[in-house]
């Protein structure tokens, strides 16, 4: 069975630097971005479609969704990590960088809470996954991939794990049967379908 982790597109927010609200919608280029990964997708047989539900990442899904004639399945459990009253600062002003920090910031989310939480979301996955033997689709954050291919995925020999994940990006993951094999990545962060306007921007944020 597979996993293929979509990064949602660009928000306007992402190219301004700033850590994001919860209802920050995609940007244009973002919008173009969805559609980009969407039509990618189009040709898969998808068995499931299951996304964040936060404006950025439920846009970009339903784009999916219109391609390849799923329903979107809410996931509030693949929410991007919570950074409570930093939300709305722009990430170059604070002086230290929030997406290393392992404490709750005010009204947020610690990394341990963050990691259960995804944990959750990614092991049901797995599991639904496994009993229909098909291909998922997770829409969902920066961090959230970022932090699942860093604990719970091994990467293909040789290869690094990017320090950002793209906007708009898929990450294809398989998992052979069994409870001690662990699943493992077969391509991470493409953006092979994003091309001109529609190209991820390398200073845009990714997390937040």
């Amino acid at each position: 069975m597979r996993l293929l982790l979509v990064r949602h597109g660009e928000t306007p927010l992402n190219a301004a630097r700033v850590m994001q609200p919860p209802d920050t919608p995609l940007s244009p280029r973002g919008l173009l971005q969805a559609r980009a990964v969407a039509e990618r997708l189009r040709a898969e047989a998808l068995s499931a479609l299951w996304s964040s539900d936060l404006p950025r990442a439920w846009q970009t899904a339903d784009a999916i969704a219109g391609a390849c004639g799923l329903a979107v399945l809410p996931q509030p459990l693949l929410h991007e990590r919570n950074f409570g009253d930093l939300r709305g600062r722009p990430y170059d002003s604070l002086g230290f960088d929030p997406l290393a920090m392992q404490e709750a910031p005010t009204g947020g989310e610690s990394v341990p809470d963050f990691e259960a939480r995804i944990d959750r979301a990614f092991d049901a996955a797995l599991i639904a996954a496994q009993a229909t033997g098909g291909t998922f689709v997770l829409v969902t954050h920066g961090l959230v991939i970022h932090s699942l291919l860093a604990r719970r995925v091994r990467l293909p020999p040789g290869t690094t794990l990017p320090a950002r994940i793209a906007n708009a990006s898929v990450t294809e993951i398989v998992a052979p049967a069994g409870p001690d094999t662990a699943p493992r990545a077969l391509r991470i962060d493409c953006t092979a379908h994003l091309s001109s306007d529609r190209a991820d921007d390398p200073l845009a944020l990714s997390g937040g």
